[in-house]
């Protein structure tokens, strides 16, 4: 008799950045330091009384940029610090909706969001789907409704097939010029209540027999303390300046965008998950609501699961999205009838990982809970010069430590083989995009974070994935995990007027 035994496929396909370089530095911060301590050597052969004012200053700026604090240089977090202290000064930490409205005479969103606005356009086929757009920068943002297969009732050769399909689907975005991210959310909290109620009372039959309505009742009563409610959506970010095209105006970049999605949509199909809809301009403003106000999650549900025409829109609009003040302290954010408490990943799983390594971390809980992936493809055209560049940095950290007579150590050989196997796979055919990740956990009571917070942590752990608080930033974290197309490196490298 002969057994035949399956070996779990496990996948790893991700690196940490890493330029040439000493020190974990850049090529410029590390001309930077060479330069200056070329300086002080040749201030040392003019003047030893002069090297003596000039030596400490130098040391304790060297030693800032290269101490690192959980992975962070020194001098970031004092600038970190010293931008949250002005800030707190300022009273930019604190938003209320009447003093807002009493200056601008319109309301907005708080942070990040205030520059966006929510527009509704033609789908082509008789139906209209929800934009926001950036007047910053003018990125349109779009947002597809999905419901992902569950691999734990599929085949494990058809799970392999959904995982390459999706690889493929992230290569072909390198080849999108007007495409800048894409970002996948899967949306969870405990169901409450008036959803199943409500969608119960539509079914039921009142002329059923009593015993059978009682059942029903009985099972109304007690099954959302069981229930969750799930929301899986994936966002695409674009900039209409990058079409070929090149609108002119936002209704022909709209356009644009509407020959560009169908194809996507159709491909994502073969990834595993079914595409029920495009998210229209009252499901993202009822979406952000909800975020913002979890209170009233149950009432939003019904709105959207029964409003039909323009009063839907009336109800569910990009001014009554926000809510009505919000606080952000160093390790949380106060908005509405929630406190949230949002995570960065810090380090991806170091190992090959299954299939399902996020399930854990993406499952229903006792909390409400957003998990965002966020990719940012890199051109087609550009990334063969990355990965060679990548692999030249590797090689020439393997030869500074045999020019210096240090082992080389098993990090630095597992980063170089990671890398040379990242520029065969793309050889092959395989894309190349920067992932983050982010985590947000909301509750209702203030009382119940600390809990949320453990539970989320552990949740991570045992998906191999180390988060890291994002401190101080919270506000700006909050949002990234929301269909509005923001993305906290791009925010970063944006000039501030």
């Amino acid at each position: 008799m002969t057994h035949d035994h399956y070996q779990a496929r496990t996948y790893g396909g991700w690196r940490r950045g890493r330029r040439i370089g000493l020190l974990g530095l850049g090529p410029t911060a590390t001309l930077i330091l060479l330069g200056c301590a070329v300086a002080l050597l040749v201030v040392a052969t003019v003047s030893l009384k002069t090297l003596l004012f000039v030596a400490p200053p130098a040391l304790l700026a060297g030693a800032a940029s290269l101490v690192r604090v959980g992975g962070v240089p020194l001098a970031q977090l004092a600038v970190q610090r010293l931008r949250w202290w002005y800030g707190t000064r300022g009273g930019y930490t604190s938003y209320r909706a009447e003093v807002v409205l009493r200056h601008t005479g319109v309301l907005q969103l708080p942070g990040t969001l205030a520059a966006t606005e929510l527009l509704s356009a033609e789908d082509g086929c008789g139906g209209r789907y929800g934009l926001v757009r950036d007047r910053h920068t003018g990125f349109l943002t779009a947002t597809l409704r999905v419901v992902p297969a569950s691999t734990w009732l599929a085949e494990p050769g058809e799970v392999d097939g959904w995982v390459a399909n999706w690889g493929g689907w992230l290569a072909s975005l390198g080849y999108l010029p007007a495409l800048r991210w894409v970002t996948v959310t899967v949306d969870t909290a405990p169901d409450p209540g008036s959803t199943l109620t409500g969608r119960i009372a539509a079914a039921i039959d009142p002329a059923a027999p009593r015993l059978a309505l009682h059942i029903m009742d009985q099972l109304v009563a007690t099954a959302p303390s069981a229930a969750a409610d799930v929301d899986t959506r994936v966002s695409l970010t674009f900039d209409p300046a990058a079409f070929p095209s090149r609108p002119g105006t936002t209704a022909e970049a709209i356009t644009e965008m509407g020959r560009t999605l169908p194809g996507m949509e159709s491909a994502l199909g073969a990834c595993g998950v079914a595409v029920l809809t495009r998210a229209g301009a009252a499901d993202i403003a009822g979406m952000v609501r909800t975020a913002f106000d979890p209170a009233v999650r149950g009432e939003v549900n019904r709105l959207l699961a029964a409003g039909i025409g323009p009063a839907l829109g009336e109800q569910l609009d990009w001014a009554s999205a926000g809510p009505a003040g919000a606080d952000e302290a160093w390790d949380c954010y106060r908005h509405g009838s929630g406190t949230s408490a949002t995570w960065a990943w810090r380090e991806a799983p170091r190992q090959n990982v299954h299939s399902d390594v996020l399930a854990r971390l993406v499952a229903p809980g006792r909390f409400a809970k957003r998990v965002t992936l966020q990719y940012r493809p890199f051109p087609a055209a550009a990334v063969a010069r990355l990965l060679e560049n990548e692999v030249r940095a590797a090689e020439f950290r393997s030869e500074y430590s045999r020019r210096t007579r240090r082992d080389v150590t098993a990090r630095d050989a597992h980063d170089h083989a990671r890398a040379r196997q990242a520029a065969d796979e793309e050889a092959r055919g395989a894309g190349v995009s920067l992932l983050g990740l982010y985590v947000t956990v909301t509750v209702t009571d203030p009382a119940q974070l600390g809990r949320a917070v453990a539970d989320t942590e552990a949740a991570a752990e045992s998906s191999k994935i180390r988060l890291q608080r994002m401190y101080r930033s919270q506000a700006a974290g909050f949002t990234a995990t929301l269909p509005c197309g923001i993305c906290l490196p791009a925010l970063a490298r944006r000039p501030h007027h």
